[in-house]
């Protein structure tokens, strides 16, 4: 019987933890979820590569805000000798590198007939994608600065999203032009 009420005490415990709640993020999971589930969406319809890159600039620089909001958090100590922006750039080159070079391998990117303006749709979409995202994250900020607090609930998944939607609609609608050049 003690066997199994430590067995009960060791599985509550995790179980405890993960109904407890969580500060909030920079960039929150919720928001990075919706990103790669738009991204998985677009590919999945079949949606030119210009479109999905920019999802996937999106979904990098939110996991490189979330990355450096969860290193902050640790306190590292040698993390404490470094600036924010070496912090901030360090991560989003290691996003970086665990994106593009697999998609590479897989033979997603680097097609030649698969270019805008001689760069690669996907690399294209994703140049895109990353000052969208970070719009969004500004607007967000701003207006929470602004009204000093949020306006709806999820404004801080919505805003960086509408972004990447509108941009996502401009380059689909617009973007053909770009292939005549």
């Amino acid at each position: 019987m003690k066997k199994i009420s430590k067995v009960l005490s060791l599985l509550m415990v995790p179980g405890i933890y993960l109904l407890m709640p969580k500060p909030a993020l920079a960039v929150c999971p919720v928001c990075t979820i919706a990103v790669a589930g738009g991204l998985g969406l677009s590919r999945y319809f079949g949606i030119d590569d210009s479109i999905s890159g920019i999802w996937v600039g999106g979904l990098m620089v939110s996991l490189t805000l979330w990355t450096v909001d969860w290193l902050s958090k640790k306190n590292f100590s040698f993390l404490k000798k470094l600036d924010k922006k070496i912090i901030t750039y360090l991560s989003f080159l290691l996003w970086t590198l665990l994106t593009y070079p697999p998609l590479y391998w897989t033979n997603i990117i680097g097609h030649p007939f698969n270019t805008i303006l001689g760069i690669d749709k996907l690399v294209f979409g994703s140049l895109i994608g990353i000052p969208a995202f970070l719009i969004g994250v500004y607007f967000d900020k701003k207006i929470r600065k602004i009204k000093g607090k949020q306006l709806f609930q999820f404004q801080r998944v919505i805003f960086p999203v509408t972004v990447l939607i509108i941009f996502s609609l401009v380059l689909y609608f617009w973007g053909g032009y770009l292939y005549k050049l």
